[in-house]
C-alpha cells in the first residue's frame, strides 16, 4: 500500500469513527425538544461526512471528486456548528467529550478544506 492509499484508508476510518462517536455522544444530551431537533441534524450531518469521502474516493473523475468533497466539507462543517451549539446552549454534561468531538470536527474540517482546495487548483 502507498502513502496515498494509507492516508485514503485512516480517513475513512476517522470520518466513520466520528460519526460513531457523535451518535453515542447525542445518546447523553439532556432531553428537551431543542436536543431532539439538534440530534437530528448532528447526526445526519456527522454520518454524511464519511459517507460522501468514501463516495469522493470512488470519484471516476476529478470534477467528481471536487463535487463530493465539497459535501464533505459542507458537511463536516454542519457537525461543528451543532457541536457548538450544544456547548453554548449548555446541552451536554459530557464536556470531554464535547471538547474531543470539537476538536475532531474542527481537525476534519481542516484535512477536507486542504483536500477541496487543492482539487480545486489540479482540476
Amino acid at each position: 500500500m502507498n502513502e496515498k492509499e494509507i492516508f485514503i484508508k485512516a480517513m475513512k476510518s476517522r470520518t466513520k469513527k466520528f460519526a460513531v462517536d457523535v451518535i453515542r455522544f447525542c445518546d447523553s444530551l439532556k432531553t428537551c425538544k431543542a436536543s431532539a431537533v439538534i440530534t437530528y441534524q448532528l447526526v445526519k450531518s456527522a454520518t454524511s461526512t464519511g459517507a460522501n469521502y468514501r463516495a469522493a474516493c470512488k470519484a471516476r473523475s476529478k470534477n467528481e471528486f471536487f463535487s463530493k468533497i465539497c459535501i464533505v466539507v459542507e458537511e463536516v462543517d454542519e457537525s461543528e456548528y451543532w457541536l457548538e451549539v450544544i456547548q453554548d446552549a449548555n446541552l451536554s454534561e459530557q464536556l470531554q467529550e464535547l471538547e474531543k468531538l470539537l476538536t475532531e470536527s474542527n481537525e476534519l474540517n481542516k484535512i477536507m478544506s486542504k483536500a477541496k482546495n487543492s482539487s480545486y487548483s489540479n482540476k
